[in-house]
This record gives C-alpha cells, sequence and structure tokens, in this order.
C-alpha cells in the first residue's frame, strides 16, 4: 500500500557535497535533505582524494582551465558549461574558506596547490593532501547541523518519481534500511543530487548504494538522459580484493609515483608522451591490458613521495596498510575501477532537467562539462558551482516565501515491500564489467542488453533494481550506438575516433529499451 505525504520544503535528493552546499545556499528557504545513511557516511564526494580543480594561481587563469577541460573531454565538452564552471572556481574556494573549509595553505596563507593528470598548472587545491572530500563534508554537515532551515531523512531512498504534464510532482520514498511500503512524497520542487553509476560495476571505487538508482529513477519517469556511455574507470584503485576498491589519488602520480608491472618495468612512457600522467581512459586501458596479460600492475610510491606518503597521503597509506602491504617498502597492486559517470540527467547551465519542476546537480547531472573523459578533480567542483547555481535558480522559481515557519515532513514507513535481490544485483554488476567496461564490442554490448533484460525480468518489481536496470540499460544502449572510440569509451571493434561523431548524445529510456528489444529478438 503507498502511503501519501507532502511538504512546502525543497526535497533534495542526496547528501553529498552538492546536496549539502545547495541546502545551505537555499538557506532559510526550508528544505528536505534526504539520504540513505547517516549523513557523510555513504557519499561519493566524502572519498574524493583528489581535490577541487581551479586557477586560483595569478599565472593560471579560468580560460586555461577551461582549455584543458576541452581538451581532455576529447570533442565533446559543452564549451559554455566549461566557461561557466572554470570561471566560478575561485569564488566557490573562496566561499568554502570563508565556512571554514580547511584547504591545505603555505606559511604565507598561499593555497597549497597539486597537479594532476592533463592539467597544464597545478590548480588543484587540497585538505591534507588526499582527504579533500572528507575535509570539506565534515564543514559542511557540520554547518547543516546548526542551520534550523534543514530538515534531514536518513534511511530513505527514492525510489519512484512521478509526474504530471511533463513535470515532477513527487518522489517515492523506501526505507533504505530494510524493505518498506511506499510513501508518495508531494512538493513543488526537487533538487537531484544522489550520486552517480560507477557501482554498477563489480570493481568499483564508488560507495555501496551508488549505483544509479537515481539516474534510473528519473530515466524511468521521462527524463532526457545525456553522454551515458561515457564512463571514467579510475587506473588505479587498490587491487587487493575489496569491494569497493579503495582509491589510490591520481595526486601520487602528479608526485612522482611510477606504473611498473610484476618485473619491474614502466610500461606507461612507450604510451605516451605524458607517461603516468596521460589522461585517465589512456592510463585505465594500459593498466587493464597488463592486467589481462597477466602482468599484475603496481604503481610505485617507493622513490617518489617515498616515506613522505605515509604523512602526505594518509588515506591511501591506510588503505596500504590495512591491505598488509607497506607502500614505502613495496609496490602497490592496482586495477582500474569504475569511478566517475560523465554521463546523467541532461541539465541546462540553471540545473534544471527535462522535467518541470527539477534541477539537478553533481554526478547525477550532465551538463557537458566533463565530455567523454572527465578533467581530474573537476568532478568535485562541478558539484560545488552547480549546487550554488541550482540553489540559486529554485529560490527565483519560488512564490514568495511564506510567513512563519514551515513544519518539518512527517514520513512514516510501513513494514512491507520486497527486498532487492543481492544475488542479482551482483550478476549485473559482473555484466557491466565484463561487456561494458573498460573495453567494449558490439556483440558484448548486444549480450549485456539480453542479459540486463533478464535481471529486470526476475527483479519481482524491486523499484531499486529497476532504476539500476534501467540505467545500466541507457550505458550500453548509448555505448552500442556509438560506433567508435573517444574518452572513457573504448571499442575493440572500432578503435579510432570519428569526427563525425564528436557530438554529445541524449537518449530516452523509452529508445534505449527499444534498441534492447531489438536485440532480444534477434536472439529469440
Amino acid at each position: 500500500m503507498t502511503r501519501i505525504a507532502s511538504t512546502d520544503r525543497v526535497v533534495i535528493v542526496g547528501a553529498g557535497i552538492g546536496a549539502l552546499f545547495a541546502a545551505l545556499e537555499l538557506a532559510p528557504v526550508p528544505v528536505l535533505v534526504i539520504s540513505p545513511e547517516p549523513v557523510g557516511s555513504g557519499a561519493s564526494s566524502a572519498w574524493a582524494q583528489g581535490g577541487v580543480a581551479a586557477a586560483m594561481d595569478a599565472a593560471d587563469s579560468p580560460e586555461a582551465h577551461a582549455a584543458d577541460t576541452m581538451a581532455a573531454g576529447a570533442g565533446t565538452v559543452d564549451e559554455a558549461a566549461a566557461r561557466y564552471v572554470t570561471d566560478r572556481a575561485r569564488e566557490v574556494i573562496l566561499r568554502l574558506t570563508a565556512m571554514g573549509a580547511p584547504f591545505d595553505r603555505d606559511a604565507l596563507g598561499r593555497y597549497v596547490m597539486s597537479r594532476e593528470a592533463a592539467h597544464r598548472w597545478a590548480r588543484v587545491v587540497r585538505i591534507r593532501g588526499d582527504r579533500a572530500g572528507r575535509g570539506i563534508m565534515d564543514m559542511l554537515i557540520s554547518a547543516v547541523r546548526v542551520t534550523p532551515s534543514i530538515q534531514i531523512l536518513e534511511d530513505a531512498l527514492v525510489s519512484e518519481v512521478e509526474t504530471l504534464n511533463g513535470a515532477v510532482t513527487a518522489v517515492g520514498l523506501e526505507r533504505a534500511s530494510r524493505p518498506s511500503g511506499l510513501v508518495l512524497l508531494r512538493a513543488r520542487r526537487f533538487l537531484f543530487a544522489g550520486g552517480g553509476s560507477a557501482g554498477l560495476y563489480a570493481v568499483t571505487t564508488n560507495p555501496p548504494r551508488i549505483r544509479g538508482q537515481v539516474i534510473g529513477a528519473a530515466a524511468r519517469a521521462g527524463a532526457v538522459i545525456a553522454d551515458a556511455e561515457f564512463v571514467q574507470f579510475h587506473p588505479t584503485a587498490l587491487d587487493v580484493g575489496l569491494d569497493p576498491a579503495p582509491l589510490a589519488t591520481e595526486a601520487l602520480r602528479g608526485e612522482g609515483a611510477v606504473l611498473i608491472n610484476r618485473s619491474g618495468e614502466r610500461f606507461m612512457q612507450a604510451l605516451h608522451p605524458d607517461a603516468e600522467l596521460a589522461p585517465r581512459d589512456i592510463v585505465a586501458r594500459a593498466i587493464f591490458a597488463e592486467w589481462i596479460a597477466g602482468n599484475r600492475p603496481m604503481l610505485d610510491t617507493r622513490h617518489k613521495p617515498g616515506h613522505d606518503v605515509l604523512s602526505r597521503f594518509p588515506t591511501f597509506a591506510e588503505a596500504c596498510l590495512r591491505a598488509g602491504i607497506d607502500p614505502v617498502s613495496e609496490p602497490v597492486p592496482v586495477a582500474a575501477a569504475a569511478h566517475y559517470h560523465m554521463g546523467g540527467i541532461a541539465t541546462d547551465l540553471r540545473g534544471r532537467a527535462s522535467l518541470g519542476n527539477l534541477w539537478v546537480c553533481g554526478e547525477a547531472a550532465s551538463t557537458g562539462l566533463h565530455g567523454a573523459n572527465r578533467l581530474a578533480s573537476n568532478g568535485v567542483l562541478e558539484a560545488l558551482v552547480m549546487a550554488r547555481t541550482c540553489a540559486a535558480d529554485i529560490a527565483l522559481s519560488l512564490p514568495e516565501h511564506p510567513a512563519g515557519p514551515v513544519p518539518e515532513a512527517s514520513i512514516a514507513f510501513e513494514d512491507g515491500g520486497c527486498e532487492a535481490p543481492e544475488a542479482l544485483i551482483m550478476e549485473l554488476r559482473r555484466e557491466m564489467t565484463l561487456n561494458v567496461g573498460v573495453r567494449r564490442t558490439a556483440s558484448g554490448l548486444a549480450s549485456a542488453l539480453r542479459r540486463i533484460a533478464r535481471i529486470e525480468a526476475e527483479a519481482g518489481g524491486s523499484r531499486p533494481i529497476l532504476n539500476m536496470t534501467a540505467t545500466a540499460t541507457l550505458v550500453a544502449a548509448a555505448a552500442l550506438m556509438r560506433k567508435e572510440s573517444r574518452g572513457g569509451h573504448f571499442r575493440i571493434d572500432f578503435p579510432a575516433s570519428d569526427p563525425r561523431q564528436a557530438h554529445r548524445r541524449r537518449l530516452t529510456l523509452a529508445q534505449a529499451l527499444d534498441m534492447r528489444r531489438q536485440f532480444a529478438e534477434v536472439a529469440a
């Protein structure tokens, strides 16, 4: 049985950096933040080790940052989006600093900048080396906790989106920790900031719940999805048998760490003039090739950063030590892992989706900033810039604020519903890694579409799985349509880039399902 609830608050789906920053920027407009876990424990942004890319150095510029973004994006970056986000990077850093974000500073108070792959300048602002995501999140959570206009609903996830005349009118909520009945929550404005899709893969750096559910729910309601085929695989996740795989931040290579195989040979020098600092897609494919060949790729931090790795990259060092590896004295096994989805719910530069009353920011969105291959540390930047943009646009769209306080939303779940079968989720993740991963072929993608359809049919109406299979279908269908290799999308059967396909692709779930049915009929 479905229960009905309503609120005059702006409903924010997700509790990562984008969601919390938007909630604070909207204050004193009353908001309701919906989080599956205790705030701060399940968001990808809290795990971000890189930092925030911003042209803070006097010798650098937003124009240079935008140019690097477009170069890394392999021909499909929306130039307006690149200029919009990079122009606002500095003011976001200053805003976060004023709020108390403990960015690394030198003795003169200047920001300590790091260089990451495909950046021509050291323009990544950091916190304690590799703890930028956690540092920003901790600051935002502290601010949210003392902001009266923000209500937080934990242990809840969005599994449905209700629309009327092309506009979102409600979201369906379920209890996250155990099965429940559906609560249909009606509101006037919705901001989706619920993460990306990398958890759809068996080897991923993302938290367990980041499996494309928010994108899938919006797609099932008719939202247009952009750039679905472009998934970024981080080259250096620790290959130590953990799920999710701990991340070895790209900044380690920026500081001199090198990639070697089991024979001690550096293999990147022969593949790209920037060697270990080549764009992520090139490094990821090289590591994947070494892994497939049985050459066990490894990240060697023994000489650089050397002993300093323990103090300058504590998250990486702690992950190594938990796995029984000393990064000061031995190389660290690594693998390419699904890390970031450049695609998502298509938005304009106000953050508006194709459905009315819906704004999207962060990894769930696709503004066109990342193109086919996200530039390092642009992910957190985009989430912050677009969170501010969405907040400002939502505030402008609201009627005059009502006098007096807005009551908190009352949500009560009834026991019931059905558990999402974990075996089906794992089957889906293995299929995505096998056939929709680092290397793709037409036959593999067609096989994936058929397998996704079968998993969906066996899901028994489980809405969380339906949202996962919706997103998986969109990724596989878009990858099958793009008959070339570009950025994070690599087709073995079409290894070259085709200049005629240097454009973005927008797709609806209905179109992707049509393609899926065609391949099911061929197999039958």
